[in-house]
């Protein structure tokens, strides 16, 4: 069993990715293989609405990251999937890698997979963030293990988040109960 941690936010070590971390960190402390992933630096480029992928069954522009980081999507069992709040919404960045997985959505490559949306806003928003991504993972038919938004500007912020760090806590909790059932 694989928990992947993919953070949309173009800050590598940012409050998304912190967040994100705290929740792969009660699975790995349990002995479960975690992965994280940061499209920080990444090139994604945007969808082209050529709908190629229906006939390819995968998305057909080539010379970006997308499709390293969807094979990585494809290869786990939990997805942990977060962006900063950009005008009550996800960044661009995770919209275009979440638009280009139209190319998996035709032979539903991703139903059956465990999910959870993370979202970080600096006052409010985050409600919204998290719908798009739940929207996401709905239409692959991934089964939604809940959310986890926080509060954070700066670097580090969110770790002040005290509901947010001991929500993130209990959701990996909530993985690790699931994959691991018997684990004390």
């Amino acid at each position: 069993m694989k928990v992947l941690g993919l953070s949309g936010s173009m800050r590598k070590d940012g409050n998304t990715a912190q967040l994100i971390r705290v929740v792969l960190g009660q699975c790995k402390e349990a002995g479960i293989k975690t992965e994280f992933v940061s499209l920080a630096g990444k090139k994604i480029l945007p969808c082209l609405g050529c709908l190629k992928c229906k006939e390819k069954k995968w998305c057909v522009i080539e010379g970006d990251d997308w499709g390293g980081v969807a094979q990585k999507v494809l290869d786990c069992d939990v997805l942990v999937i977060g962006s900063p709040t950009y005008y009550y919404d996800v960044n661009g960045q995770l919209k275009n890698f979440i638009d280009r997985t139209y190319s998996l959505y035709h032979d539903r490559k991703l139903s059956g997979k465990k999910g959870i949306a993370v979202a970080v806003n600096a006052s409010k928003g985050a409600e919204r963030t998290v719908k798009t991504i739940e929207g996401f993972l709905s239409a692959h038919e991934f089964a939604s293990l809940g959310a986890v938004t926080g509060t954070g500007v700066d670097v580090g912020d969110i770790m002040n988040d005290a509901k947010a760090v001991a929500h993130a806590k209990k959701t990996g909790d909530k993985i690790v109960r699931l994959l691991l059932p018997n684990h004390d």
